[in-house]
């Protein structure tokens, strides 16, 4: 198995961060987002679950046009 690069984790992380950051700003919370540990190689992002308000919230945030 080839060694994970640490450019790969970096990546991952700093998607993770934009995400969250993202979420945050429009008032949603995914308490289980993180870099997936079981596939690093794959640069995997673990969403986790989330409660049926917080799904409906971010269902409208994807519907609203960029600007609003």
């Amino acid at each position: 198995m080839a060694p994970m690069k640490t450019q790969d984790v970096t990546e991952t992380q700093a998607a993770v961060e934009a995400l969250g950051a993202a979420l945050d700003s429009a008032g949603i919370v995914f308490r289980s987002l993180r870099v997936d540990p079981a596939s690093p190689r794959l640069q995997l992002v673990e969403l986790g679950r989330v409660r049926a308000d917080v799904a409906v919230r971010l269902a409208r945030a994807l519907e609203k046009e960029p600007g609003e």
